[in-house]
């Protein structure tokens, strides 16, 4: 397997259109590492620079430490997989998951071997004598996640290989990738714009955006920490809530103020939250954090008006209104009924607020939280 460095990584097409900038990453040897973004952001060039299949116009690439950046896809020795899956029509699935090898001039006795092999591992024994056009997408994903295994990389490449799969395929399949990279201990870099992928698959994500870094880190860590509003607001369905409010002083101490609504702020936010005092600041919090119930602990209570009670069987999406209009998601119990239009108490655990720089939109850091 392979550990690759990325070192002010950067590309620009014609005639002056930044597609990725001064990207600086390390992925480690046999780690699962997702580029997550929005379309456009950055993530399938980065991983095609990598693979060799688009030119960086600035920065190294360097594999396993050796700079990469002059060699051809062929000889990096990384395995790409594409969204489209890009298998041969006119070839069986035994010929596709060879045709690589017999192009490296493998002994055929060693073809036979490793192509049996990866058809057991995957499951895809019985359509070995198939043509493409005769899978579905889920075999046809299999069979191009073979031809990448097959050869043996230092590292795997996967871009976007799950979109193209329904709902229920794409969670068998996350499984599948996941039970591979823990068999394999494999280098494995997966591109994705779909939250749900990164968060159950990555050790680390690196979330991207206009072509820049935005933040890197494990999943859980970036999802509870977001380093400014576009990570807070992109991660999960529904996302953070993100409310424009002020700091002020409220019974010794501080609160943010939502119109009218005062939500006292835990006093172990107090130090780093006080040299905000009577500054503008957006205000987030999860879905997860807010209750139907005070509960133990002391949450602070917030009236809002019912808009929508979005059943979806484990859990109800509650949307509601605040006092001025704003609206914001609390993720409830299953159990949980509201008549459209009536005044609801929902109790927010505040511990797990965030507060965001108005102008930067960067977090404000939560120091002497313990």
């Amino acid at each position: 397997m392979a550990q690759i460095t990325l070192k002010n990584l950067g590309k620009m097409f014609p005639p002056d259109v930044v597609a990725v900038a001064d990207v600086n990453l390390t992925i480690g040897d046999g780690e699962f590492f997702v580029l997550l973004g929005p379309s456009g952001c950055g993530k399938s060039t980065t991983l095609r620079m990598i693979a060799g299949l688009e030119e960086a116009t600035s920065g190294d690439i360097l594999v396993d430490g050796r700079r990469v950046n002059d060699d051809d896809p062929a000889d990096r020795d990384l395995a790409i997989v594409f969204q489209n899956y890009a298998l041969y029509p006119h070839m069986t699935v035994a010929e596709n998951l060879a045709f690589g090898l017999k192009l490296r001039k493998v002994a055929p006795t060693e073809i036979t071997s490793r192509t049996a092999a990866t058809s057991r591992m995957l499951g895809i024994e019985p359509l070995l004598k198939r043509k493409p056009r005769e899978l579905s997408g889920g075999q046809q994903q299999r069979v191009a996640l073979g031809r990448a295994l097959v050869r043996q990389p230092k590292a795997f490449l996967f871009d976007e290989p799950l979109s193209n799969l329904d709902a229920k395929l794409r969670a068998t399949m996350r499984t599948e990738l996941i039970k591979l990279h823990q068999s394999l201990g494999a280098t494995i870099v997966h591109v994705t714009h779909d939250q749900v992928e990164a968060m159950t698959m990555g050790q680390r994500i690196c979330i991207m955006k206009d072509g820049h870094v935005v933040q890197v880190g494990p999943p859980m860590e970036v999802y509870r920490n977001p380093a400014d509003t576009f990570v807070a607001g992109f991660l999960a369905s529904p996302p953070m809530n993100l409310l424009d409010a002020r700091v002020v002083d409220h019974a010794g101490g501080l609160a943010v103020a939502l119109g009218e609504a005062r939500l006292a702020v835990p006093g172990a936010f107090n130090g780093a939250y006080g040299a905000w005092r009577d500054r503008d600041v957006v205000f987030g919090i999860r879905p997860e954090d807010m209750h139907d119930g005070a509960g133990p602990g002391g949450r602070t209570p917030l009236d809002v008006r019912v808009v929508a009670v979005e059943a979806l069987g484990p859990e109800v999406v509650l949307v509601a209104a605040l006092a001025d209009g704003r609206e914001i998601h609390a993720r409830l119990g299953p159990g949980f009924v509201a008549p459209i239009g009536s005044q609801q108490r929902l109790h927010l655990d505040l511990g797990a607020m965030h507060l965001f720089d108005r102008e930067t939109r960067k977090a404000i850091a939560q120091r002497g939280t313990g």
